[in-house]
């Protein structure tokens, strides 16, 4: 039991953590001005991370000894990426067209690129930055944020745990992820305000956005249906079977590969929880192929994005507010990987005239997940929010693979 935290059970906590959502959650839909005003430069996915990361900073609660991150990580993690993957509309991805495809793959591209480089250059200029922890413990760590920065908050704890980076480095990449991912997302709603300068500039026709808009108001009219008891249980029995499987094929898969190709120990195949996160994704992808993406309708997402919120607030209970000062150089970094990330959408819309809307919900969609991508796209018209969920579902199809990828290249360049 860890006497330093105030607050050590379990139920407790989990309370607590709910309670923090439904805080979150109601001051954001109220309709009173002050919290209109606040949550316009505070996103409430930011005050998800934020509040639990202050009670474990000040020792209330502790998440590191608490049991509430392991449970929700092993189990509604893997059904959380079915949820979303499930919804994967390739019919509204034909629709956006190739523009917001290219534009949201060179998003990825440059989270991919930039990683490796800002450690380079800052490993360059500062070999402090990796000479307190060791080079092969920081390259764990950004491996979360290149998740998070690809996929979301899903993808992130998936490389989690398979680089397990120290308790304490973790609790600074969270702070560093936090920090940076949200003051781009407050650069990007500030250029909403310029939309028509920014087109302009980009020389893009958004005449594309209008027609998408109206057709998608139109057809989710037509597609939603009223949830009855039955859906849920379907919606339920979709993730955790799909879990299920995939622990089951991990646990075939990761000994054969230990005992028969120990090597491949360094690029981390003998993690059991790779193969667990990399199987229920590929199954959520060939689910959005046959008619359980249907599910979408009755709110598959919907529980998908509930079970992301609370491994969110469970994610933020790890995060000590203060640990980014052991090492500071860390948020030149993050710095550094940001904007090249932005030099490649930018280039991107640039070259192939697409509209700030797909520029700045691309970003998004890679750098902040689901819900950061649709308060983009609500900024311009509510019912784009549809895009930006899609196109961070794409993000959570290629976040684990593309972070491995990235941590990949960054041990290759510090070690």
């Amino acid at each position: 039991m860890d006497q330093k935290s105030l607050i050590t059970n379990d139920a407790v906590v989990a309370g607590i953590l709910s309670g923090i959502l439904l805080l979150v959650f109601h001051t954001s839909n109220s309709a009173n001005r002050y919290w209109k005003k606040f949550y316009r430069f505070f996103p409430p996915i930011l005050l998800c991370y934020f509040l639990p990361g202050l009670l474990n900073s000040f020792h209330i609660i502790s998440g590191e000894t608490s049991g509430v991150y392991p449970f929700v990580s092993k189990y509604l993690l893997p059904a959380c990426l079915v949820y979303f993957t499930l919804s994967l509309d390739m019919k509204m991805l034909r629709m956006l067209g190739s523009k917001a495809l290219f534009v949201f793959f060179a998003g990825s591209l440059g989270i991919i690129v930039g990683g490796p480089v800002a450690a380079l250059i800052i490993k360059s200029l500062y070999p402090s930055v990796f000479s307190g922890t060791g080079a092969d413990e920081v390259w764990r760590g950004l491996a979360t944020i290149a998740g998070s920065w690809i996929g979301g908050g899903a993808n992130q704890t998936a490389l989690k745990e398979v680089f397990q980076p120290s308790p304490n480095l973790f609790s600074q990449m969270v702070a560093l992820d936090v920090i940076v991912a949200e003051i781009w997302l407050a650069l990007l709603l500030v250029g909403v305000g310029y939309n028509d300068r920014i087109n302009q500039w980009i020389k893009a026709d958004p005449v594309m956005i209008h027609e998408i808009q109206e057709k998608l108001t139109a057809d989710s009219l037509d597609k939603q249906k009223h949830p009855e008891l039955y859906d849920y249980i379907k919606i339920l029995a979709v993730g955790f079977v799909s879990t299920g499987l995939a622990y089951f094929l991990s646990d075939l898969i990761t000994p054969f590969i230990k005992t028969n190709y120990p090597q491949l120990e360094q690029f981390s195949l003998t993690s059991g929880f790779f193969w667990v996160v990399s199987i229920v994704t590929l199954i959520g992808i060939i689910l959005s192929r046959t008619s359980f993406r249907e599910l979408e309708h009755v709110g598959a997402s919907k529980i998908g994005s509930l079970f992301l919120y609370i491994l969110i607030a469970s994610i933020g209970m790890q995060m000590n507010l203060f640990a980014i000062a052991d090492n500071p150089g860390l948020l030149w970094i993050g710095i550094i990987w940001i904007l090249i990330h932005a030099v490649f959408v930018i280039a991107a819309a640039k070259l192939v005239r697409a509209p700030y809307f797909l520029m700045a919900v691309g970003s998004q969609a890679n750098v902040g997940g689901a819900a950061s991508a649709s308060v983009v796209a609500a900024a311009f018209h509510s019912s784009l929010v549809t895009i930006g969920v899609m196109m961070a579902v794409l993000g959570y199809a290629i976040g684990t693979y593309g972070g491995y990828l990235t941590a990949q290249l960054i041990r290759w360049v510090t070690t």
